[in-house]
């Protein structure tokens, strides 16, 4: 168990926080607060606590990729592409600490970089707040040499004499920030939110109230592989839906269509099988369709009523005795760790199976199953269907709680003291 904010004396002390808030942005502007607002519980608390000041760190998307690519859009569209405007709108962390200053109804100092920055930290009165520029705009933080990426660990390291990581959806990346800062930090803790996080996702992993229901999406097998053979250990029944499911009903001699398949993984997908029937875990997968001839927004949802899918349709959603299926076998759990959508839920057609799944989980909670919905596209869903305070559990880190369900070790948690 990793000590938290909670199992130290924070009365004095300079803190120095990883949070995670690479949210989306536009044109400079919080699309989604939901992660800046996962973290206020913590800073709250050491703010109440008697910190001398609190120092914020966090990437916001990855500059370098993101900003090729949008140059390279802009020459094929024939448009000028300015770098700095383009840093304002999407990576700058400012407008961030300026969103952050209003929820917590006082200032956050925006500093223009992690690096250099211990002077003027060190100036600050007594219970400042201040948030570093995108970790990301230095080489240091994601490079692959431990030496470079000590130069700007030990820099941020001497802005706190204390080290939080509250950062659970960047627990997964052995970055300067995350995890090799700790080695340089006299004390590092968790923040609460590392501690809820592990907290709902440990018994899912290790000892899950039965029976457990796990619901299995997404667009790919060969992103699911660890997690499907973690969840055969511990669950009674895996619902598997989204394009994935159709490269396990083609490895059963399915007729799937022109849906998605990932040829290279049916052996794999068969395989899986057969270590849940081993493992006498129930494995549903869709009984009938939603389909449709392209895949489009605009496209006419067609119903198919068997196993089988037309040689010139592609599924995009589970139909109605796919849904029957699922709900029976959630009527009973006592757990339910859901990680995928359905089906294509962005698109308000092929959306229902995705919708349904969500109150089924609702529902389940309602009636005292522990529930966690675990990152990525299903907390989309779950905020999109109005549901997410519904749920026991809704992870911030959809990479994070996957690698997590799947045992993996993560570094950001890793490098944290232990009670």
């Amino acid at each position: 168990m990793i000590k938290t904010v909670k199992d130290i004396d924070l009365a004095g002390a300079k803190v120095l926080m990883r949070v995670d808030f690479n949210v989306p942005m536009k044109d400079a502007v919080v699309q989604d607060d939901t992660r800046i607002r996962a973290a206020l519980p913590t800073i709250n608390y050491i703010l109440d606590s008697g910190a001398q000041r609190l120092v914020l760190m966090s990437h916001l998307g990855d500059p370098d990729k993101d900003a090729a690519k949008a140059k390279e859009k802009a020459l094929r569209d024939g448009k000028a592409f300015d770098l700095e405007k383009y840093l304002d709108g999407k990576h700058r962390i400012k407008p961030i600490a300026d969103y952050l200053s209003g929820l917590l109804g006082r200032p956050v100092m925006y500093l223009p970089s992690c690096k250099g920055q211990k002077e003027a930290i060190e100036a600050l009165p007594a219970g400042s707040i201040v948030m570093l520029e995108n970790t990301r705009f230095h080489k240091e933080e994601t490079s692959k040499d431990p030496a470079v990426q000590e130069i700007l660990a030990r820099e941020l390291a001497s802005y706190g004499d204390v080290y939080v990581n509250d950062a659970f959806g960047t627990a997964h990346r052995a970055h300067a920030s995350t995890a090799t800062v700790a080695r340089f930090s006299k004390i590092s803790v968790g923040g609460l939110l590392m501690e809820k996080e592990v907290a709902h996702l440990e018994p899912m992993l290790k000892s899950p109230p039965k029976p457990m229901v796990a619901i299995i999406g997404g667009a790919k097998i060969s992103t699911k592989i660890a997690v499907l053979q973690s969840l055969i250990k511990n669950a009674d029944a895996i619902i598997i839906g989204g394009g994935m499911a159709y490269t396990f009903l083609k490895a059963r001699g399915v007729q799937v269509g022109l849906s998605l398949v990932e040829p290279d993984f049916l052996d794999m997908a068969g395989e899986l099988l057969a270590q849940a029937e081993r493992a006498k875990v129930k494995i549903l997968l869709p009984l009938d369709h939603v389909c449709a001839s392209s895949f489009s927004p605009e496209a006419k949802p067609l119903s198919v009523t068997g196993l089988d899918i037309p040689a010139d349709l592609m599924g995009m959603d589970v139909g109605p005795k796919s849904l029957a299926s699922y709900r029976a076998v959630l009527a009973s759990a006592k757990s339910v760790l859901w990680n995928g959508p359905m089906g294509v839920f962005e698109f308000e057609a092929f959306a229902k199976g995705t919708q349904e799944i969500a109150t089924m989980v609702a529902e389940a909670t309602g009636r005292g199953a522990l529930t966690v919905v675990g990152g990525g596209d299903s907390v989309a869903a779950v905020n999109k269907f109005g549901l997410a305070d519904k749920m026991s559990h809704v992870s911030t880190g959809g990479g994070a709680s996957l690698e997590y369900l799947e045992g993996k070790a993560l570094p950001g948690i890793d490098c944290l003291e232990k009670i």
